[in-house]
């Protein structure tokens, strides 16, 4: 059986669903997953202008609202490992200047400190716990002292009254879903069995801590999401780098939005990105 959380298995999966994947989320989760979206920035204070990250961004759902708190002086770098998913992202036209790059988040070359903001939504489910744990270390490194965080996840919640019905819906309704918008079932299949692997956000919460970060835990109607905010300690010394490297690649078309891919060549580093 191939390893749930091999970057390989990840990114196909999301190849696949990526036609349809918007539309699934949107009506499987009856609108939940858009207002968890909008919670998991409202958890953090969000200046006007600064440089923030969108993590395992996949189509760039948060970035139309982010983009509206950084302003038109702010800008976004948004990245994901689905290529699917980055090609529609590339399509958003945000309010500030927005960067998508294909890219493994764990294997890219970040600017050490050059973030004030970090967020993500519903991409942590598709790490393993030692995954999260790098992935910790890397957004201690990003941020700038002071700098803030917002990670939002689906879960499964603690209470059994509502624990064996929700995991039901995922495993057997959502795939049903996936099937009436032309999708593959199996694939949502797939992501009820990332969210019973995941939980919720406490591990995360305990690694984001170890990383030396300030981290709080939020539970999102009964538990069915939750997630992760805070901030990077003004006092914390100044992190090591982290990541792989970047190849300057074709841009796709995209209105003030420009596309790159990550790959084991030496190449433009993102500090560039923000000129």
């Amino acid at each position: 059986m191939a390893n749930l959380y091999d970057p390989s298995v990840v990114k196909r999966l999301f190849d696949e669903m990526g036609k349809t994947y918007g539309w699934v989320n949107l009506v499987a989760s009856f609108g939940f997953a858009r207002r968890w979206r909008k919670q998991c920035l409202r958890a953090i204070r969000i200046p006007v202008g600064a440089r923030a990250i969108d993590m395992m961004s996949g189509m760039g759902e948060l970035c139309p609202d982010l983009s509206r708190r950084l302003g038109g002086e702010g800008s976004i770098l948004a990245i994901d490992i689905s290529e699917t998913m980055v090609r529609k992202a590339s399509r958003l036209d945000c309010q500030c200047k927005t960067t998508v790059v294909l890219a493994d988040v764990l294997a890219y070359d970040f600017e050490t400190a050059g973030a004030d903001v970090v967020v993500c939504s519903f991409g942590l489910k598709t790490f393993s716990s030692q995954q999260i744990g790098e992935l910790a270390r890397i957004v201690a490194c990003v941020l700038k002292p002071g700098g803030v965080f917002s990670f939002v996840e689906i879960s499964v919640p603690d209470w059994s009254w509502l624990r064996r019905p929700y995991m039901f819906y995922l495993n057997h309704v959502v795939p049903w879903i996936g099937w009436l918008f032309l999708g593959n079932p199996d694939n949502y299949r797939q992501l009820g069995v990332y969210a019973a692997a995941f939980g919720n956000c406490r591990e995360a919460l305990r690694m984001f801590h170890n990383a030396g970060l300030d981290a709080q835990f939020h539970s999102f109607f009964f538990g069915c999401a939750t997630g992760i905010s805070g901030r990077r300690p003004s006092e914390q010394a100044e992190p090591k780098p982290v990541g792989g490297a970047l190849q300057k690649v074709p841009r796709l078309a995209g209105r003030g939005i420009f596309v790159r891919i990550c790959t084991g060549a030496a190449g433009l580093r993102w500090s560039s990105f923000w000129s």
